[in-house]
C-alpha cells in the first residue's frame, strides 16, 4: 500500500471503525437483551396460566367466607348484615364499585376500611386490635383483613370496574389521589409516576404497567387482591400501595389512611370499564 493511503488510513480512520464496532455490539447486545426480556415475560405469563386454575387464594377466599358468616365479637354477631354500597349482606360486586362515599360515615372507603368499619359497628370488635397486624409474614396464615379482602374481591369476578364519581368527596378523593401518584419526593425523587408512567418498563423479573393507559389500569386495579407466589400470601390493594411506598423510600403508608384511600381511588376510577378477576396471581 503506498505510505500516503497508509497515513490516511490511521489513527482517526480507526477510530471510526473501532466506535461503529463499538456501536454495533451495544445494538446487538440490545437486541439480544429486548428478546431475552420478551422471552422471560413469554414465560412468566404461561407459568401464571398454569397456576390459574389452582390459585392458592381460593383457600384464602374460603377461609374469609366462613369469617363472613361466623359470629364473633362482644356481639355475637357474623358480617352478612355488613353494607359494601349496594345493600346490607350484598357481596356481589361490591369489590367492583369501591372506594365509594358512604352516608354513614362521611367518608370515602375502600374495601378494608369499610370492613373494618363493619367488624366495629356490628360485631364489637377494637378497631385498634383489627388493624394491629393487618398483613400476614411470609409462612403464616392469612389474616382476617387478607381473608375477608379476598372473599368479597373473588364476588365481584367477572364484575365492571365502576368506581363512582357523583358525591363530591369522591370527586376530591380522586383529585388528591393524582396528585399523590405524581408527587415526587424521598432520597430518590421517585413518584408514583416514576414506574408507572412508561411503556415497558420493568423491575426484576417483573413488568412494570404504564397507570397513564386505560387497558393497564383496568388489568393491575382488576387483578388485586392477589396471590403473590414469591412470598406465599395473598396480598390485598392496601399493602399494594404500602409497598410501593416503601420502594420509592417514602414514610411508611399508615393503613387505612386518606392517601392510600385516594391513592386506590384515582386507580380504581382510572380502571372505568375493567372486568374484576381479582383475587390474581403475582410474582
Amino acid at each position: 500500500m503506498h505510505p500516503s493511503r497508509l497515513a490516511w488510513a490511521s489513527p482517526a480512520s480507526h477510530a471510526k471503525r473501532s466506535t461503529r464496532r463499538a456501536w454495533a455490539s451495544l445494538l446487538g447486545l440490545a437486541i439480544a437483551g429486548s428478546a431475552a426480556a420478551q422471552s422471560t415475560s413469554d414465560e412468566i405469563a404461561k407459568y401464571r396460566a398454569m397456576l390459574a386454575d389452582g390459585n392458592p387464594a381460593e383457600l384464602v377466599e374460603a377461609q374469609g367466607e366462613a369469617l363472613w358468616t361466623t359470629k364473633r365479637g362482644p356481639r355475637q354477631a357474623t358480617l352478612e348484615g355488613c353494607d359494601l354500597g349496594k345493600g346490607p349482606g350484598v357481596v356481589a360486586g361490591a369489590y367492583a364499585e369501591l372506594p365509594r362515599y358512604f352516608k354513614d360515615t362521611g367518608k370515602v372507603m375502600d374495601a378494608e376500611s369499610r370492613l373494618v368499619h363493619c367488624m366495629v359497628t356490628l360485631q364489637g370488635l377494637e378497631r385498634a386490635d383489627i388493624v394491629r397486624k393487618p398483613f400476614s409474614e411470609q409462612g403464616e396464615r392469612a389474616t382476617d383483613m387478607e381473608a375477608l379482602a379476598a372473599y368479597v374481591a373473588a364476588a365481584s369476578r367477572g364484575a365492571a370496574i365502576k368506581v363512582p364519581q357523583q358525591h363530591a368527596e369522591e370527586k376530591a378523593a380522586y383529585a388528591r389521589g393524582k396528585q399523590a401518584f405524581y408527587y415526587r419526593a424521598g432520597p430518590y425523587d421517585f413518584s408514583c409516576a416514576s414506574c408507572h408512567s412508561k411503556d415497558n418498563q420493568r423491575i426484576r423479573l417483573q413488568d412494570l404497567p404504564n397507570l397513564q393507559q386505560a387497558a393497564a389500569s383496568r388489568g393491575a386495579f382488576s387483578s388485586w387482591p392477589a396471590y403473590r407466589v414469591s412470598q406465599g400470601a395473598v396480598r390485598t390493594m392496601q399493602w399494594r400501595m404500602a409497598d410501593c411506598f416503601r420502594q420509592q423510600r417514602f414514610p411508611q403508608l399508615d393503613y387505612l389512611s386518606q392517601a392510600s384511600i385516594d391513592l386506590i381511588t384515582y386507580l380504581g376510577v382510572n380502571a372505568k370499564g375493567g372486568e374484576m378477576a381479582a383475587p390474581g396471581l403475582k410474582r
